[in-house]
């Protein structure tokens, strides 16, 4: 029997075991599924603290059922290590590990390289490997395939399969989760293709579109993203615009957004957070600089949406100043800090920006996020505000909304605040607008 025919057969008799590195907002929801679906996993991080924490059955991803992860936890099917070699043990490998940009936003593949360096070292003949952390395209077949070869003295193709197939995990959606979102699978080769999708097809409920190689799943992804990248720095940029003509940028798009076809609805805010539409486009440009082709609409809308914590900032400063007031001094208060509404999730969030550009204009900033009571940036520890009253509303000069969470009474809010700069349309709702302005 021939390596496809064996694995095609253990996928289909649930014989496969699966080992998922990585176990954050992408690894960990997926090393539930592949277990919820009668494939015996192990979940391997480097970070004691969620090991220890999924093996006694503690949740700590938004996306996840706490009840699930502890019933597989219970029954054998999901277990956590730091000790990588157990990977001897598995049959299907996914690696979800972080992929940064550097200080001098440049993509940081170190992640990504140490662990297929782990795997390589108890990779055994007749595994698949599949990278699902979003990269450059070419990263499967430049930088992982060399590594597993070398450091296994196994060959793509023949001892093992190797594929890309790129998360899609969108933090608080209450549609779309890991099992019914529709998978892309690229693979080295007809075969791998073919036994990676089948492995995704008994385990997810969404559908799994094949496609020729690694290197146009890793494009595909990066153009998710930077489609959204690009349409939300055009409405930013139109934003700006609106303001300086009078018009309510907000109101152009619920106009816009009527007519059926031809037009998708992007909304303006204070910059862009989240792991993927921040960063993703600065792969793709770092990656086509090596063929001497420069992305310019890309690296344009990029700008825009980079500048926009300081421009509000800047906006916030002249409400201030119709008031007789300086930002120097003032007491303003941010209304949340997460990248989205409802989530407890803040990587790359704008407000944290924002914040940091409101310290350096002396102003007196605080924030309230009922989701995230504190939080770590560039080294240091930030603490929210425990409630959020008429009391506490009404002793800051400036209540500036960076996230639209949907449980704070905005009513209240507007009642008690001297003036609100909502940059989320989160008050959209509220009726009296005397002291509001928005983005």
């Amino acid at each position: 029997m021939s390596m496809k025919q064996e694995l095609l057969r253990k996928i289909e008799e649930k014989q496969i075991r699966v080992g998922v590195v990585g176990l954050g907002y992408v690894g960990l929801p997926l090393a539930v599924e592949k277990a919820k679906a009668g494939y015996e996993t192990i979940g391997f991080d480097v970070q004691s603290q969620k090991v220890d924490m999924v093996n006694a059955g503690h949740n700590y991803i938004g996306d996840v059922v706490d009840k699930e992860l502890a019933s597989l936890v219970q029954a054998g099917k999901l277990r956590a290590t730091t000790d990588f070699s157990f990977v001897k043990d598995v049959d299907f490998i996914a690696i979800c590990v972080p992929t940064p940009l550097d200080d001098h936003q440049q993509p940081d593949i170190s992640y990504v390289r140490d662990s297929s360096k782990a795997v390589a070292q108890y990779l055994k003949k007749g595994t698949m490997v599949v990278l699902e952390s979003t990269t450059y395209p070419g990263t499967t077949e430049e930088l992982i395939k060399p590594i597993l070869e070398e450091g296994s003295g196994l060959v793509c193709g023949e001892d093992f399969y190797l594929g890309f197939s790129p998360e899609r995990v969108d933090p608080g959606n209450l549609i779309y989760k890991t099992k019914n979102t529709p998978k892309v699978v690229g693979a080295i080769g007809k075969d791998a293709v073919e036994v990676i999708a089948s492995m995704y097809r008994h385990v997810l409920e969404g559908d799994v579109k094949e496609v020729s190689s690694p290197a146009v799943a890793e494009m595909e992804k990066i153009l998710e993203n930077t489609y959204r990248n690009v349409n939300i720095g055009l409405i930013n940029e139109i934003a700006m615009l609106c303001h300086k003509m009078g018009i309510n940028v907000w109101e152009v798009v619920d106009a816009a957004k009527t007519k059926p076809y031809g037009f998708q609805a992007f909304y303006p805010g204070p910059g862009l957070g989240g792991h993927c539409i921040p960063l993703d486009p600065y792969y793709l440009s770092w990656k086509a600089r090596e063929y001497g082709f420069h992305t310019s609409m890309i690296e344009a809308s990029g700008m825009i949406n980079d500048r926009m914590p300081e421009y509000c900032v800047d906006r916030a400063g002249r409400i201030l100043n119709r008031f007789c007031k300086a930002l120097n001094g003032s007491r303003v208060l941010l209304l949340g800090v997460a990248y989205k509404q409802d989530i407890d999730d803040y990587r790359e969030s704008p407000a944290l920006k924002v914040f940091e550009q409101f310290e350096k204009t002396g102003a007196k900033v605080e924030y309230y996020d009922p989701f995230i009571p504190s939080y770590r940036y560039k080294g240091q520890v930030h603490t929210g505000l425990e409630k959020l009253d008429e009391q506490v509303v009404s002793s800051y000069d400036l209540v500036v909304i960076t996230t639209a969470h949907t449980g704070i009474d905005y009513d209240m809010v507007q009642r008690s605040a001297a003036m609100v700069f909502d940059t989320k349309n989160a008050m959209k709702n509220v009726r009296c607008r005397d002291n509001i302005e928005l983005l």
